[in-house]
């Protein structure tokens, strides 16, 4: 692209390879910006809520996918249009930052747009519209602190934790299981977490699934587990005051660094071998037994001479455990991660009150339990995971109830779906938790927050004498956009719901009424215990109005030609 003036001065610009491109300009190309932004927010706007529906994504090798999750639904979305591109990301900076709020980032930022387009087609110039945005935003969340309350809770009294990530599960397909699944990621999150600087490391957590069993089963292991088993069958089972000694050098004799050929003629040389080699290995497995361990983890193999060996020693051992798994057991258990034989000493085992290899149902499928490790700051959430048809509670459970039980007949993949599902949700339970522990404010969900927040920044705008008082007005309008949303999934009569609930926080002077979702009774969140982090709403907040900013500053769009 470049500029060019004609004989009387005027400016025009030159394209290159103009009959290859495409261009749209001014009010023509913000509502074609508007309009794909607008269409990704539809997508995620029934899957806002505890009666959501869910979304079936499949990936072009076939892998079926089953979530209500924003951030997941977009991820896997295929999306070509660089302003929805946009509204992916978005989505994937909730996720990272919050970890929750990832759906309602989105439809706020789709109700933002459509109420742009309106002040638009009015005339007023966007530069306005953004700036009006960036006012009314800073009163929303000024208004949030307002109206938060603070969270007292310590490793006693977990209850209030453990009820905001309940709001958090409700939403999610797990919900008939949300007390259970929300008390082991709080006990997961403050088994790890450092209450005086307030600082969660979630990577110390980890999250295993295997197919079997039912939802209820999901426990919290104080320890490891590893996707292992014992090398040898006739190794023992249980091994208690364990001392691990965690190896990334093989079991097997020294392989020289060039090429080389050994010429084995007669019985004696290939006897001589063998000793040789029964003599490495023997070395090998006395240093271990030398420094007291009673239990080898070893990144690599071992043929079946050392695991013949090693059995007749009655030093237990497991091969093939990936590198992040033994930076785990060397966390949890104390121990250092040894190179070599010759570099193993006592003060560099493991210590486990008890490893034991678990067996499950009639599959051969084995795993090996790590527990009262030395350093209980690592803990892993075992999820299990079958589809219970007599506690269906939303209408989507029972359609993907249907559809995971006929895919169970294709070979467990129903389980596998229901297992990745549970991963997600208890992903954003974590992340709740994590982020109460680092600011434990929080604010009334159920639309409650957007209600408050959108009667005051309606208030606000009066104050302000420009063009951007219909901007503010307009940001008012776009919050009520996530309870009719609420109310709409829910099966209630949106606007209708909206008007009664609002009058009913302006006349009793209470931030706490919002949208009853689960037809409870009760209006008063607080009373359902219906809970959201301050800062995880904050951010929406910013996030959307930030993008919306981007995506109205946007006047010319020159693209490729379809061919």
């Amino acid at each position: 692209m470049a500029l060019a003036f004609d004989e009387y001065g005027r400016p025009f610009i030159i394209l290159k390879e103009q009959e290859q491109k495409t261009r749209l300009s001014g009010l023509e190309a913000q509502k074609a910006n508007i309009s794909a932004g607008r269409a990704v927010s539809r997508i995620l706007r029934t899957s806002l809520g505890p009666k959501g529906m869910d979304k079936m994504l499949q990936s072009p090798d076939g892998d079926v996918t089953i979530t209500n999750d924003g951030a997941t639904i977009l991820e896997q979305m295929d999306v070509d249009n660089q302003i929805a591109k946009l509204m992916v990301e978005l989505s994937r900076s909730q996720d990272y930052e919050i970890g929750d709020g990832t759906t309602g980032v989105v439809v706020m930022a789709g109700a933002l747009l459509e109420q742009a387009e309106r002040l638009l087609e009015r005339g007023i110039h966007p530069i306005r519209i953004a700036e009006g945005y960036e006012m009314a935003s800073r009163i929303a969340v000024e208004h949030l602190e307002r109206i938060a309350q603070k969270f007292d809770f310590g490793p006693t009294n977990i209850e209030p934790l453990v009820q905001t990530c309940m709001t958090t599960l409700s939403s999610k397909i797990v919900n008939r299981c949300k007390r259970a699944l929300a008390e082991i990621s709080v006990k997961a999150v403050l088994s790890v977490a450092d209450l005086e600087r307030k600082d969660v490391n979630l990577d110390l957590i980890k999250v295993e699934g295997k197919v079997g069993g039912k939802l209820e089963d999901t426990e919290l292991i104080y320890g490891i587990t590893v996707d292992k088993d014992m090398s040898h069958p006739q190794m023992p089972k249980q091994i208690e005051d364990a001392k691990i000694a965690i190896l990334t050098c093989p079991f097997e004799p020294p392989k020289p660094k060039t090429k080389h050929k050994v010429d084995i003629d007669t019985v004696e040389k290939f006897q001589t071998l063998r000793q040789q080699e029964q003599k490495y290995f023997g070395d090998m497995v006395q240093k271990c037994k030398d420094v007291g361990a009673t239990l080898v983890i070893c990144q690599w193999g071992f043929d079946d001479e050392a695991n013949h060996l090693l059995m007749h020693q009655n030093l237990p051992a497991v091969r093939w455990v990936g590198g992040v798994e033994l930076e785990l057991i060397a966390i949890a258990t104390g121990g250092r991660i040894v190179p070599r034989f010759q570099e193993l000493t006592p003060e560099k085992l493991g210590r486990a009150g008890l490893v034991r290899e678990k067996s499950f149902g009639t599959t051969k499928d084995k795993m090996l339990y790590i527990e009262h490790c030395a350093n209980s700051r690592a803990v892993t959430i075992f999820i299990r995971g079958a589809v219970d048809n007599t506690r269906v509670s939303r209408p989507c459970d029972l359609i993907l109830y249907l559809e995971l039980a006929e895919a169970h007949t294709l070979g467990l993949l129903g389980n596998k779906m229901m297992i990745e599902e549970t991963k997600r949700s208890i992903h954003d339970a974590l992340c709740v938790a994590r982020n109460l522990i680092r600011n434990n404010f929080i604010v009334y969900g159920g639309g409650a927050a957007e209600i408050s927040c959108s009667v005051a920044v309606e208030a606000a705008a009066d104050k302000y004498p420009g063009v951007e008082q219909y901007a503010i007005r307009a940001f008012a309008d776009a919050l009520d956009a996530v309870p009719v949303a609420l109310a709409e999934n829910s099966g209630l009569q949106p606007i209708e719901t909206l008007s009664a609930v609002k009058s009913q926080q302006i006349k009793e002077n209470n931030p706490h009424f919002g949208i009853d979702c689960n037809d409870v009774g009760t209006n008063d969140m607080c009373k359902q215990n219906v809970f959201e982090t301050l800062i995880g709403k904050q951010q929406q907040i910013l996030l959307a109005t930030q993008v919306v900013k981007m995506i109205l500053k946007i006047d010319d769009v020159i693209s490729p030609s379809d061919y």
